[in-house]
């Protein structure tokens, strides 16, 4: 008699074309994961950031939390995914973002505090065809039938008309006579040519006011979050100093996690200190980077390193108690990123 191994695998591959492993359990996964694209950190994660999270990446400037984040989004652009970058500080660098393998066409990029003047043209620019400058012609008709003027516009300068003809002068205009009022020309005052800067490209200034960029970024992350359609919205605060970046509330976060997982986004933050506190699934802590030189005079990359600070769901729920302390998981991972020239990605 077959064992029970042997007949539930005839089951499953007679209903293997309608019902997939019918008999077998699937794992049981709290929250799917995508992939970063470096090795030494989806194995430390167990497979990558989660789906429909948050996401914060923590440390100090040139400590690999942008490498992290564009190698986030070029996995994702790659499988054809379209993604987001809310740059508050404007640091992003679109040349490195296509080096690391990113899909600029499948990228928004979002420039926070950037104000853009209109180019100023020169006067000839501005001057108007003589057609526009000729008054039409008065069409005659009857009056109240729509052609001509009202006959009180006609009767206005008639007794001047008639003083000038018959060159009467009178000292002081009689009281049944309309006065007639000469019409002061408006002084015109004429732009300078030389102070006149025309440029065929518009002008673009950065706003150095922190807490109107993060409040401008706030707002388009709740338009994004709301329209969906993204797998992945890079927040960018990695260069914003920690006394502004924690002043978003609290219940600005919670309201972006909510909204991640009803839309199955990827928000993946980037800042120096913690901010979303509950709010986030995944923390990581990164450590200062360490500059790489195959020879003294050449730099060939930095040395990273980053601490698993703080996962939600790490393992599956059970009521089970072992007896013995179960084995503690490795919480750090280290990588390496290298310059270009130094034959790296």
């Amino acid at each position: 008699m077959p064992s029970t191994a042997i007949l539930r695998a005839q089951i499953e591959a007679a209903l293997a074309d309608r019902i997939p492993s019918a008999l077998t359990p699937a794992p049981r996964v709290i929250r799917p994961l995508a992939s970063l694209g470096i090795e030494e950190i989806d194995t430390l994660l167990e497979g990558g950031l989660p789906i429909g999270a948050i996401t914060e990446l923590v440390g100090p400037e040139s400590s690999g939390r942008t490498s992290l984040a564009l190698s986030f989004i070029a996995q994702l652009t790659k499988a054809g995914k379209v993604c987001a970058w809310v740059d508050v500080s404007n640091a992003l660098h679109p040349e490195s973002a296509a080096a690391s393998g990113i899909e600029l066409s499948r990228l928004l990029w979002v420039r926070c505090g950037v104000q853009v003047t209109a180019p100023v043209r020169s006067q000839q620019s501005f001057a108007l065809p003589d057609k526009y400058l000729i008054p039409p012609p008065i069409k005659k008709g009857l009056h109240g039938g729509g052609f001509g003027t009202h006959p009180r516009n006609e009767v206005k300068g008639l007794s001047s008309a008639v003083g000038d003809l018959l060159q009467t002068q009178t000292l002081a205009p009689r009281c049944a006579e309309p006065q007639h009022k000469e019409k002061l020309e408006k002084a015109v005052f004429e732009p300078c040519v030389k102070t006149l800067i025309p440029k065929q490209s518009a002008r673009v200034s950065l706003s150095n006011k922190p807490l109107s960029r993060i409040d401008q970024a706030l707002r388009v992350t709740d338009l994004l979050l709301q329209g969906g359609g993204f797998s992945a919205v890079v927040f960018d605060m990695g260069s914003i100093a920690p006394e502004h970046a924690s002043r978003v509330p609290l219940a600005t976060w919670f309201r972006y996690r909510a909204a991640a997982e009803q839309t199955q986004t990827s928000i993946v933050l980037l800042t120096q200190h913690s901010c979303a506190k509950s709010s986030v699934d995944l923390l990581l802590r990164f450590r200062p980077g360490i500059a790489c030189r195959n020879e003294t005079t050449v730099f060939s990359g930095i040395s990273h390193s980053l601490e698993l600070v703080r996962r939600r769901f790490a393992q599956t729920p059970t009521n089970v108690v072992p007896l013995r302390k179960p084995p503690q998981s490795a919480t750090v991972a280290n990588w390496h990123s290298r310059t270009t020239w130094a034959g790296g990605a």
